[in-house]
């Protein structure tokens, strides 16, 4: 079914090329990586592995044990709280303009990743940062 073959399309994602590099790069530099996801906790961790960076993130977060959908603050809460950190010490890349409005209106520090030229949606907030890709981003940090 296709819907059987979307789900293992999401099993077998791989990332950006630009993405080890930069991930690391920020792990080097004492950034902790987390993913904090809307995904179920198994397709997170395929997706973690698929892309080679399972010793990159310190954590990975799905809203499993919430049963609740970002763009919800309780979502962007439980950073927080498994973080240790307030939200405005806490740096948020999305490539979803909704997740990004969300997160911002949260207070973290938020970057839209932009990839294909996406003309922003009216959500009353607004990325700190609209970036092509993750390369520069460790200048904005």
């Amino acid at each position: 079914a296709l819907s059987d073959d979307l789900m293992q399309a999401y099993l077998e994602l791989s990332c950006y090329p630009e993405v080890p590099s930069v991930l690391n790069g920020l792990k080097d530099r004492g950034f902790r990586c987390v993913v904090l996801s809307n995904g179920s906790p198994e397709m997170l961790g395929a997706a973690v592995k698929n892309s080679g960076l399972q010793d990159v993130f310190d954590a990975v977060i799905s809203i499993d044990s919430i049963g609740i959908y970002k763009p919800d603050p309780r979502v962007y809460q439980m950073a927080v709280d498994q973080l240790g950190v307030s939200s405005s010490e806490i740096s948020f890349q999305s490539s979803n303009a909704w997740d990004a409005a969300g997160a911002g209106a949260f207070g973290f520090k938020v970057a839209w990743i932009n990839r294909f030229g996406q003309q922003p949606e009216r959500l009353g907030v607004v990325a700190d940062a609209e970036l092509k890709d993750l390369a520069a981003l460790p200048e904005l940090l």
